[in-house]
């Protein structure tokens, strides 16, 4: 048995390098016994790495608009909603990228205060969004701006005594798709709420973007500047965002 065990530990710290969207380091791609192959979710994708992808595929290069338009103003949550794009290439999306999206769990406040939302991710954790007016809504008329605070880890490492964000410690940083996906869940739900108003459902309903949810930025560097990116340059049409920096106080 005593031997097995350099193994067993092997294979879970190869494990651990495993993350939810991202594919198996190079030099193990080879072994015989490796069956499963990890896809990245689309949303990860950089207009430039989407582009490089679909010119190796030898398609248009206005398929990526069209792609990006699904994703990020129509809100997609699957291949088949494609419509304009050729099944052939819907089938080699599916094959290469996963598409993920958020499952609301449970959501506390009305319409016109703030909004939490609770969000269950693909390995069954949790995060919070809290939706935020701009101010109280005068005369019955609706709020002109809307903030949305997101979060960037599951858990926090830092336990800050006003944060409730670390009770339970650090599990994972939350990957790119899963930042982003914060954002366009809550449109979707925005766009549900809308009902039959098709026009108005593609209207976007976050202006502002905050990110200071569950889990230190900084700490998620990568992933947090390219989700930032990604919200501001792919038409999610957030026009300000701004990052809170959490520092722990120190024990002398």
């Amino acid at each position: 048995m005593a031997r097995n065990e350099p193994k067993r530990q092997g294979i879970s710290r190869f494990q651990s390098k495993i993350g939810p969207n991202c594919s198996p380091p190079l030099e193990t791609r080879s072994r015989p016994d490796y069956s499963v192959m990890v896809k990245c979710d689309i949303k990860s994708q950089t207009l430039e790495e989407l582009q490089e992808q679909f010119q190796a595929w030898e398609c248009p290069t206005y398929r990526v608009t069209q792609l990006l338009d699904w994703l990020y103003r129509r809100k997609a949550t699957s291949w088949e909603a494609m419509s304009n794009l050729s099944k052939s290439l819907r089938e080699k999306l599916e094959h290469t990228y996963s598409l993920e999206p958020l499952q609301l769990a449970r959501k506390q406040g009305s319409r016109d205060t703030t909004q939490k939302f609770l969000w269950r991710l693909a390995d069954n954790s949790f995060i919070e969004s809290v939706l935020i007016p701009a101010n109280p809504a005068l005369y019955g008329e609706a709020s002109d701006r809307h903030t949305l605070c997101v979060s960037t880890q599951v858990g926090c490492a830092y336990g800050c005594g006003f944060c409730a964000s670390g009770l339970e410690g650090w599990k994972r940083n939350l990957g790119v798709h899963e930042i982003v996906e914060q954002v366009l869940a809550v449109e979707r739900w925005h766009a549900a709420e809308a009902g039959e108003q098709k026009e108005k459902s593609l209207d976007r309903l976050v202006n502002n973007l905050v990110i200071m949810g569950m889990g230190e930025p900084l700490a998620n560097y990568d992933n947090v500047l390219k989700a930032s990116m990604r919200c501001v340059g792919c038409g999610i049409g957030v026009s300000r965002l701004s990052i809170d920096v959490r520092r722990p106080r120190r024990v002398l």
